[in-house]
């Protein structure tokens, strides 16, 4: 039931949600009837209806035959966001108190679309000196209001973008010659903040998946990574006044291999034979 699906991703047990479920359909309930109903031992069902009651999920009249009713369901949900809210704040304060970043000169994996789009608000918020990007429509616009923040900040912001909608405020755009719709197998996101740390990922068109995805805090891959990205920036004002006479470098221009296996992944077969070797 989906209903019991989706309590169950609130941290309700099975027979806590089946309980639940049944008493908003059915209308109030004793114990025992509520047993008979979700075809439970009656021990078991009070140890949940009283982990319900902690909940805030139910109540109770305590008369001769004691009777449960279900908490309407905004609040409980107002309930369960407002202690969600308590204890991320409380393990919020205790988890700073460990935490340590530690530069450690390595390339990490990250394999969550939601992951990829954290670690880059992450860092734009301790941006110190400049963010360089590149970034399709999509990612823009997750990560516009946190690009507005840093360069509120005076830190100095310029990327990349695919579109002609208004940049981020503050923030310095070059558009992209080519779009990059039917040339690349994703949609990009690619973050360098002050040439310290680096994420590069290209993820499935909603940003709801990941195809490869990279952070590194190794300083000589950033420096690299920042000069790389800010050369593209640049050319893009050449290329966008047709004085780019080097234009057909461009990925988006051209079909090295790489660029091939990467939009097909597919084996490719040899190479045909031409017409005079084949005779």
């Amino acid at each position: 039931m989906e209903a019991e699906q989706a309590l169950a991703g609130l941290g309700f047990t099975e027979l806590e949600a089946r309980l639940y479920c049944a008493l908003l359909s059915s209308g109030p309930a004793t114990g025992y009837r509520l047993a008979k109903l979700v075809g439970k031992a009656p021990p078991n069902v009070y140890q949940a209806l009283a982990s319900l009651g902690r909940k805030a999920a139910v109540m109770v009249d305590e008369t001769e035959a004691r009777t449960w009713r279900a908490a309407r369901p905004e609040e409980l949900l107002a309930v369960l966001g407002g202690a969600f809210a308590t204890r991320q704040a409380e393990a919020e304060r205790r988890l700073a108190s460990l935490a340590r970043a530690p530069v450690d000169d390595r390339i990490y994996q990250i394999a969550d679309p939601d992951q990829v789009v954290e670690r880059a608000r992450a860092m734009l918020a301790t941006a110190q000196d400049v963010v360089l990007f590149d970034l399709f429509p999509a990612p823009l616009r997750t990560l516009r209001e946190s690009l507005e923040a840093a360069a509120g900040r005076g830190v100095r912001v310029a990327g990349l973008v695919y579109e002609d909608a208004p940049p981020p405020a503050g923030v310095t755009a070059r558009r992209a010659a080519e779009a990059p719709a039917d040339r690349w197998p994703g949609v990009q996101l690619s973050l360098v903040v002050d040439a310290a740390e680096h994420l590069v990922a290209l993820m499935t068109p909603a940003m709801d998946g990941v195809r490869r995805a990279i952070w590194s805090d190794s300083a000589y891959l950033s420096c690299l990574q920042h000069s790389g990205l800010s050369a593209e920036i640049r050319l893009a004002d050449l290329a966008a006044a047709g004085r780019d006479p080097l234009a057909d470098l461009s990925l988006l221009r051209s079909a090295p291999r790489g660029l091939r296996a990467l939009v097909d992944p597919a084996p490719a077969g040899p190479a045909p034979a031409s017409e005079e070797t084949s005779r």
